[in-house]
C-alpha cells in the first residue's frame, strides 16, 4: 500500500492556506483602515477585525495592517475592482478584487473565464441581481428552546429576518445593522458560530447537471488568483450543494 502524505507535507499544505487566508484578510483591514483605523468609527475595519481575530491572525500582524492602511506606516497602493460575469450554465458571477495592477488582474480573470465556460459582463450586468446583508448562525442542536430568545432579542435590535431549518437557525440583518444585532445578541448570551456579511443573490439559477463540474472548477481557479478577494455566485446550494 502507498504511503499517504507526511505530517509535515500536510502541514506545509495547512500552512500555505493558512498563509493565503491572511493575505485575503491583511489587503481588508489596510483597505478598510484608509477611512479611520479606529474601528469603533468604521464599521467596515471592525468587521475585517473580527473575520481576522476568528482565523486566529496574530495581534500584532493585524495591527501594522490598520498602521499600513491609516497611513502610519505608508504602505502598498490597491485599488478596490468588482468584476461582473458569468460562468457555465448562466450563473452570475461577482469577482471582489484588490490589486496594484488592475491591467494585470482582469487579463487574468478573463483568462480563468474563457478557459472554464464563462465570461466578463460590462458593469451593472450582474450586480443587480445580487444584496450585501448581514448573516448571524447559529447551532439549536443543543438547545432547541433557543429560538425564541434569538428571535426576540434579534427582532428587537433590529434585525430583517430570523429563518430556522433543522437545528440551523439564522438571523439576516441589513449592513448597517448587522454590529449593533451581534452586540444586542452577545448580550444576550447568544453566541452565534457564525457572524459575517455577504453578498447574496435575490434570486438562484438552477445550472443543468452537465455545468456543475466545470463550474466548481471555474470557481475553484477564480479562488487561487492571488488579486482575487471573493467569488460569489447565484447556483442554487439545492442543486450545487
Amino acid at each position: 500500500m502507498g504511503r499517504g502524505p507526511s505530517i509535515e507535507g500536510r502541514k506545509s499544505v495547512e500552512d500555505a492556506k493558512r498563509a493565503k487566508v491572511f493575505t485575503k484578510l491583511i489587503r481588508e483591514i489596510t483597505v478598510a483602515a484608509r477611512t479611520g483605523g479606529d474601528p469603533a468609527g468604521n464599521p467596515r475595519l471592525r468587521l475585517a477585525m473580527d473575520r481576522a481575530l476568528s482565523a486566529n491572525m496574530p495581534k500584532d500582524t493585524l495591527e501594522r495592517a490598520i498602521r499600513r492602511g491609516s497611513g502610519v506606516d505608508g504602505g502598498q497602493a490597491l485599488e478596490e475592482i468588482r468584476y461582473e460575469g458569468y460562468g457555465p450554465g448562466g450563473v452570475a458571477l461577482m469577482v471582489d478584487c484588490m490589486t496594484d495592477n488592475p491591467t494585470r488582474t482582469v487579463a487574468e480573470v478573463r483568462n480563468v473565464l474563457a478557459r472554464h465556460g464563462g465570461h466578463l459582463g460590462t458593469a451593472g450586468s450582474v450586480a443587480f441581481q445580487f444584496t450585501s446583508r448581514g448573516e448571524l448562525r447559529f447551532d439549536l442542536s443543543a438547545d432547541a428552546a433557543l429560538e425564541g430568545r434569538i428571535m426576540d432579542a434579534a427582532l428587537d435590535a433590529g434585525a430583517d429576518d430570523v429563518q430556522t431549518v433543522q437545528a440551523d437557525c439564522r438571523v439576516y440583518t441589513s449592513v448597517a445593522k448587522f454590529h449593533a444585532v451581534k452586540q444586542a445578541l452577545q448580550s444576550a448570551g447568544l453566541i452565534a458560530v457564525a457572524a459575517d456579511v455577504h453578498l447574496r443573490p435575490n434570486a438562484c439559477a438552477t445550472p443543468d447537471s452537465s455545468a456543475l463540474d466545470p463550474l466548481r472548477q471555474l470557481l475553484d481557479r477564480l479562488e487561487e488568483l492571488e488579486d482575487v478577494q471573493a467569488v460569489h455566485h447565484n447556483a442554487d446550494p439545492a442543486v450545487f450543494g
